[in-house]
C-alpha cells in the first residue's frame, strides 16, 4: 500500500473541521431552542436536525477520505460547493468573521480533494483491512500488474478498472 498523501490528510482535516463546526453548531441551536430562546421553534428544530445530520456526514466523509473510500471524494466536493455560497451571504451579511474562515476553508478544500495526489490516492487498490496507509509496502507482495486482465476470482475497483483499460489503450505517436 502506498503512503497517504498530504492532499489527502489535508482534504479530511478541512473536511473534519467544517463537520465538527456543523455538529457544535447544531448542539447549540439544540440547546437554544430546548431553553426557549428560539424565536420559531419549529425553525430550531428543522435547523439543529440539518446541522446535526450534516456535520456527521461531512464526518463520515472525512473517515472516508483517510481510509481511502473511493465514494467520499463527492460528497466531499459537494459540501464544498454548498460551502461557498453559504460564506459569500455570510459576507454580504456584514459578518466576515464567519464567512471569510468558511469560504477560505472551502477552496483549500476543494484544491485538496481534487488534486491529482488525491486523485491517485482514491483509485488505488487499497486493503480493506483498516489499515490507515502509513505503513511501508510489504517486501513479499506480489508486483503489481499493468495490463491486461487480472484473474477472474479477484473482484477489481472501478478505479483499478479504468487504470486496466487506460493500459490497453494504444498510445499516440506524436511525430508526423
Amino acid at each position: 500500500m502506498t503512503k497517504r498523501p498530504f492532499t489527502v490528510q489535508a482534504a479530511a482535516a478541512l473536511e473534519a473541521v467544517e463537520g465538527a463546526a456543523a455538529v457544535g453548531f447544531g448542539v447549540f441551536t439544540g440547546v437554544e431552542t430546548a431553553a426557549g430562546a428560539a424565536v420559531d421553534p419549529a425553525s430550531g428544530i428543522g435547523v439543529t436536525v440539518l446541522a446535526l445530520a450534516g456535520g456527521l456526514g461531512m464526518l463520515g466523509c472525512a473517515r472516508g477520505l483517510l481510509r481511502a473510500a473511493q465514494w467520499s471524494r463527492a460528497p466531499s466536493v459537494l459540501t464544498q460547493l454548498f460551502a461557498l455560497p453559504v460564506a459569500w451571504s455570510l459576507w454580504q451579511s456584514d459578518q466576515p468573521a464567519i464567512a471569510i474562515p468558511l469560504g477560505v476553508v472551502a477552496v483549500l478544500a476543494l484544491i485538496a480533494v481534487l488534486s491529482p495526489p488525491t486523485t491517485a490516492w482514491l483509485i488505488e487498490d487499497h486493503d480493506e483491512d483498516g489499515d490507515d496507509g502509513d505503513e511501508e509496502p510489504r517486501e513479499d507482495a506480489e508486483p503489481a500488474k499493468t495490463g491486461g486482465a487480472p484473474p477472474s476470482t479477484e473482484p477489481r475497483s472501478l478505479g483499478q478498472r479504468l487504470k486496466d483499460r487506460l493500459n490497453e489503450q494504444p498510445t499516440k505517436n506524436t511525430k508526423s
